[in-house]
């Protein structure tokens, strides 16, 4: 992941013309998904914010989109500057910094034990400092599985440290990107360059809770004609959740039909669901179509397979928020 350190006196106010997030109106140590918006209002990337302060932000993007999104930011804060704004992007090379996702239902009783932060008290989207075996180490209460757990950002230098002392609790164990891609399908959660690009707008994507109620007033981001139309008046294409009835999963880029074999959009992700058993997806349709219970064909290796709309998250999300 790309990871991102923003500073001065007007960085909330910079982050706002570029995304649609309600920044002023988060406290401090609090984080958001949200995403980085082209003129048209196509998504350029997802990304995590957190508001350290009123003067400095911390941002994780996707590595993938690493060039457009270094690109996308340090153009954007020089024009910021050139107005006698203050802002100052300060990007660390993805080999300077890793980022570890602890997730499950037993993720923050493993890290409890080697940090000094009080895990009880962090609650979903929120951040902050503290020592983990040891290290000084960003920890924030999130993670892209739909399952409670920490994303630790940690000095390079000391990966191996914080892994290894992670790995001497039983109830860790080492898992790769295809885990987190089954699970974030699970909980609804869109993959850059799957799900969402820059052709897709958040409400297409069904992501218009992302724009909050102060900036749809306001209506000062990239984009912000576009998607108020959109929201009021509908769109052609929906993002929708699947579940095969039999058979195969279905893979990107498989056509959707309808009863009579007519196209109406396609398969953006989709794979066995390990929780659930059987096979899961998403994919755009025709906005017709959207309603949860429709059933559709999906054209699998050539054949047509019964699929229905679903809702979606397909497993319900277990984020920790205190009560």
């Amino acid at each position: 992941m790309l990871q991102t350190n923003v500073y001065g006196k007007d960085c909330v106010s910079w982050f706002e013309s570029i995304c649609p997030v309600d920044l002023k109106g988060m406290a401090h140590g609090t984080s958001s998904l949200t995403v980085f918006l082209n003129k048209d209002g196509g998504i350029i990337d997802d990304l995590i914010i957190t508001k350290v302060k009123e003067d400095q932000l911390y941002i994780v993007s996707n590595a993938g989109r690493l060039e457009v999104d270094t690109q996308h930011m340090l153009e954007t804060s020089e024009l910021y500057r050139k107005k006698g704004k203050d802002v100052k992007v300060s990007m660390w090379d993805v080999t300077q910094r890793a980022l570890i996702a602890v997730q499950g239902p037993k993720a923050a009783a493993a890290v409890q034990a080697i940090t000094n932060l009080q895990l009880e008290e962090l609650t979903f989207m929120t951040s902050r400092i503290g020592l983990v075996a040891g290290v000084e180490c960003r920890v924030t209460r999130c993670g892209y599985t739909g399952e409670d757990g920490v994303e630790i950002s940690i000095p390079e230098d000391k990966a191996v440290q914080v892994t290894e002392a992670l790995l001497q609790c039983k109830d860790v164990k080492l898992a790769g990107l295809g885990a987190r891609d089954s699970l974030r399908l699970e909980a609804g959660l869109c993959l850059y360059g799957n799900d969402i690009d820059e052709t897709v707008t958040p409400v297409e994507a069904a992501l218009t809770w992302l724009i909050s109620k102060n900036r749809r007033q306001s209506a000062a981001f990239p984009g912000a004609d576009i998607i108020l139309r959109q929201i009021k008046d509908g769109v052609s294409k929906r993002r929708v959740g699947l579940r095969m009835v039999e058979g195969a999963p279905a893979r990107k880029d498989a056509l959707l039909k309808d009863a009579t074999g007519n196209v109406i959009g396609k398969v953006t992700s989709g794979c066995p669901s390990p929780s659930l058993g059987g096979n899961v997806a998403m994919g755009y349709v025709k906005e017709e179509f959207k309603k949860v219970g429709n059933e559709l064909l999906v054209n699998i290796r050539g054949k047509d397979v019964a699929c229905k709309v679903a809702k979606m998250p397909f497993v319900p999300s277990k984020y920790y928020i205190k009560k």
